[in-house]
């Protein structure tokens, strides 16, 4: 990674994002060695912490199933719609809506069940070209839905309209659509073992999605 660093004049997060889901070979692994004998600790380093990490995650999964046994309905509610509208990650709860009812039950959900604080909250909107004029108008919307300071905002994705359909239609979404995220594997991965106990099914990948 260092000499890809050095060659491409790149940082080294970007050389770990193109280079982290591509399975090297005996071969290469061997020539790795001969080129840097301590390259076996690291990789049997890195496959401790990663099965460390596993381990972790199935603990707050059953932690998630003995929950779900005693749940309320903000509870269940919370569980069924992430399950239904949630952005699946290993270590992060995200969910989008344009119904602003939905975001805020979500939030709501965070909070309660989670004592997920204020500024832990990280907010995004998604618009359209038409929404621009009133993008002030439309943050302060949701932030107003969700109780939350501008200090959570994240900066918002406004989506173009192609030279084909530029003129000739128009969003109908008001307030475009919102999405709140929530940095914690504890609380995704709880979520995650109440699903799979509240619906009566086991989906063990959910152990190892992407990040």
């Amino acid at each position: 990674m260092k000499e890809i660093e050095r060659l491409l004049g790149v940082s080294r997060s970007t050389v770990s994002l193109w280079v982290r889901d591509i399975p090297l070979t005996a071969a290469q692994r061997s020539a790795l060695v001969r080129r840097n004998p301590i390259y076996n600790g690291q990789f049997k380093g890195a496959a401790v912490n990663a099965e460390r990490g596993r381990k972790r995650r199935l603990a707050y999964q059953e932690r998630g199933r003995m929950r779900a046994k005693e749940a309320d309905a903000l509870y269940i509610a919370g569980c069924m719609l992430y399950w239904a509208e949630g952005d699946k990650g290993r270590h992060a709860v995200r969910l989008a809506n344009s119904d602003p009812g939905v975001i805020r039950l979500f939030a709501e959900f965070l909070r309660v069940e989670f004592g997920v604080a204020d500024e832990q909250f990280r907010v995004t909107w998604y618009l359209f070209a038409d929404h621009e004029s009133r993008q002030r108008e439309i943050e302060g919307f949701w932030l107003a839905t969700l109780g939350l300071e501008r200090t959570c905002l994240c900066k918002s994705v406004v989506n173009r309209y192609s030279k084909y359909s530029k003129k000739k239609r128009k969003n109908k979404l008001r307030c475009g659509t919102c999405r709140i995220a929530v940095h914690s594997t504890e609380i995704v991965q709880t979520i995650y073992g109440s699903i799979q106990e509240l619906a009566s099914f086991d989906r063990p990948e959910w152990l190892d999605l992407p990040p």
